[in-house]
């Protein structure tokens, strides 16, 4: 089972993906992109306003190289972000006007992110939820911009809910569940997207099924 965990920052995806790994030991973990290549990397990758094509190019196109490492549905693993994550960033991005990413870049992301997501099993969106608010970490590393964090995730829920950007392929899309809750409440909810998914599967049915409204704004 392929999965990939999605969303704005300091939502909790890092928890979700601990806390799977915790209980599926046999599952392997794919780190963030930023930690990889940023944080304890060779590249300077910077935030907010301040990002470019290069940094958030090379985030991009290292997460897609990885999905591709995955090709069978026998393959358990779980990703710390996913491609359409890069959108997302890109468009925050070249909507402050601040450097070389505009509106052309994001776009010209979208087919290689498209082409990707055939490859992934599930898509785990993590949006912020009024009914469960997750405070912002001071840890050093991430943002703690409140505003940031909230327009990131109002783009993502274009992408996700209104279909901005047409980012799933019209075959082998993958599932797309949104989780929200409590961090056990969150692992039932992939748990039940793996099970369907195995049982479409078993059926041959394709695409896979959509499961969504799961979470809330």
């Amino acid at each position: 089972m392929r999965i990939a965990i999605s969303g704005s920052h300091s939502l909790g995806k890092s928890t979700i993906v601990n806390d799977w790994i915790a209980q599926h030991p046999t599952y392997l973990r794919e780190e963030e992109p930023y930690r990889v290549l940023g944080l304890y990397g060779p590249y300077e990758i910077l935030f907010r306003d301040a990002s470019t094509k290069l940094q958030n190019g090379l985030q991009l196109f290292y997460n897609i190289s990885r999905i591709h490492r995955y090709g069978d549905f026998a393959d358990d693993v779980i990703f710390d972000r996913a491609p359409v994550d890069y959108i997302a960033y890109s468009q925050y991005t070249a909507n402050q006007g601040t450097t070389d990413i505009d509106a052309a870049f994001v776009e010209s992301m979208v087919p290689a992110v498209r082409e990707s997501l055939d490859h992934l099993d599930i898509l785990a969106f993590v949006p912020r939820s009024e009914e469960w608010p997750v405070t912002l970490e001071d840890d050093g590393i991430r943002p703690v911009d409140d505003a940031y964090r909230d327009e990131v995730d109002a783009i993502f829920k274009e992408i996700y809910r209104d279909r901005r950007f047409q980012v799933f392929p019209e075959k082998n899309s993958p599932c797309l569940v949104e989780l929200c809750g409590p961090r056990e409440k969150r692992l039932s909810q992939l748990q039940q997207a793996i099970d369907e998914v195995t049982a479409a599967k078993a059926s041959n049915i394709l695409p896979h099924p959509r499961v969504t409204g799961l979470g809330s704004t």
